[in-house]
């Protein structure tokens, strides 16, 4: 679908709200038509963010730069997921639990059309968060306006905004850890100081994950010749991890080529 037949649908979306609240992670989905809808509608729109241990600090960052950039009338709440335990037990329905916390926390805040950055991708994959977005009357502009992951990245080049086009996915920390195992602070702020740490290190283009398992550590990263698995280049890199982050010396290291989702044992 052409580029400006796409954003032309989104915009008829956005435009028959009178007012609306945009829920935004920091990744391109939410931040585009956060941007989009705001640039249509300045005085109507107010973004907001969950402050959370669970995401990324420099998703946290992006969000804090791009709201003073466009001048956004932002609220940044503590959405309350790291106190519900059915969150905190990491089952394999987690981010309904999340999801619910997010809408029921902005609802009580505002009386307009919420928006997520929902696509046509997500729906064919296993999103539990969707079943409270329903529950919440979430509304979700690319899937109305039928847009894709690559329509959006393709949306923000249009707009100008190259940075979050090129950004490569980060879910949120929680997806880091191995379903069952109990989510915890001390875990999430391992797994983002891991992946930090090694974005720095790793030549850009390389997607990284910390994953926590039962009996290790998985590093996973998506060099495809998977040269960093192996050899000179994996001591090396476990030698740099191991003086980033002292307390990696004490646990079981693996790395192994990145594959999406590998945290998320669905159980029937």
């Amino acid at each position: 679908m052409n580029t400006e037949i796409m954003i032309q649908r989104l915009r008829n979306v956005i435009k028959s709200y009178d007012k609306c609240a945009v829920a935004v992670s920091g990744g391109v989905d939410s931040m585009t038509l956060a941007i989009l809808a705001h640039r249509m509608l300045p005085n109507h729109v107010t973004i907001y963010h969950a402050i959370s241990a669970a995401v990324p600090g420099d998703a946290q960052e992006r969000i804090k730069r791009y709201a003073d950039r466009e001048q956004w009338r932002i609220n940044f709440i503590n959405a309350g997921e790291l106190k519900d335990e059915n969150y905190l037990k990491n089952p394999v329905n987690r981010c309904y639990y999340c999801k619910s916390c997010l809408y029921s926390s902005i609802s009580k805040l505002t009386t307009v059309a919420i928006f997520s950055g929902t696509n046509m991708d997500d729906l064919a994959d296993y999103r539990p968060g969707l079943e409270a977005a329903r529950e919440h009357h979430v509304i979700h502009p690319f899937v109305e306006a039928n847009i894709d992951k690559r329509g959006i990245r393709a949306i923000a080049q249009s707009l100008g905004i190259n940075e979050l086009a090129e950004l490569p996915a980060s879910p949120c920390l929680s997806s880091r850890i191995e379903t069952g195992i109990a989510i915890n602070n001390d875990d999430l702020k391992f797994v983002d100081r891991v992946e930090t740490s090694l974005r720095y290190y790793l030549p850009e283009k390389i997607d990284v994950r910390c994953r926590i398992r039962p009996r290790e550590i998985e590093i996973q990263l998506n060099e495809p010749s998977s040269k960093y698995t192996d050899g000179v280049k994996k001591t090396e890199l476990l030698n740099y991890l191991y003086q980033a982050i002292p307390e990696i010396n004490q646990m079981a290291v693996q790395i192994r080529p990145y594959r999406k989702g590998s945290s998320f044992i669905h159980v029937d």
